[in-house]
């Protein structure tokens, strides 16, 4: 009874904090990422910052918004099925619900000035919350933690010259335009070699 309760619990937490993350995620998808690590690695300790790129990964690779696709796998790894169901809705609800009052808004008032000032300056602001949750990626891949190095010595000692090949392959690639879908199957492919041979 008591794990009946305590899986409960569970998925009525799971549920509200995606929902507060579907509520202040403004700007789509690649915007929740930081607010999803934040909760699920910071706060809660769910997973792990390896867990959640991993997450993240799988995110990407699969159909479907990114944002709820994150919400989805994070509360399978957390609490099975019923974790996903719960943080998939709580994620969706109120990005649901907000657009249904905005659009009804910006239908009647999308002209008014100050409307228009708000928007302009949420953009900023979304860019800000992309980068953040970038250069931790970034970190990890290099260095294998969370958070750059501050010291030369570590810098050097820690950083992975084949993640960086990859990183720097992608990124070249994707600035070329190339389909998102061929640069996730190329960089794993580089992976899988780049293991094999040590």
């Amino acid at each position: 009874m008591k794990e009946g309760a305590g899986a409960l619990m569970l998925c009525m937490v799971l549920f509200w904090e995606f929902a507060k993350i579907g509520l202040f995620c403004v700007g789509g998808g690649y915007a929740s990422m930081p607010l999803i690590q934040a909760c699920v690695v910071d706060d809660y300790h769910w997973l792990t910052l390896s867990e959640f790129i991993d997450v993240f990964t799988i995110s990407q690779m699969t159909p479907g918004p990114i944002g709820i696709n994150a919400a989805t796998f994070a509360g399978m790894k957390v609490a099975g099925f019923p974790g996903s169901v719960a943080a998939t809705l709580g994620f969706a609800a109120p990005s649901f619900l907000l657009c249904l009052f905005v659009a009804r808004l910006f239908y009647r008032y999308g002209s008014i000035g100050w409307i228009r000032g708000v928007l302009n300056g949420l953009r900023p602001a979304v860019v800000a919350l992309i980068c953040a949750a970038g250069l931790s990626f970034v970190a990890l891949s290099l260095f294998g933690a969370e958070r750059f190095p501050t010291e030369l010595a570590s810098l050097k000692a820690g950083f992975d010259l084949k993640n960086a090949a990859v990183l720097l392959l992608a990124f070249i690639a994707v600035r070329r335009k190339v389909n998102v879908i061929h640069v996730l199957l190329g960089s794993g492919l580089c992976g899988v070699a780049l293991g094999m041979l040590g």
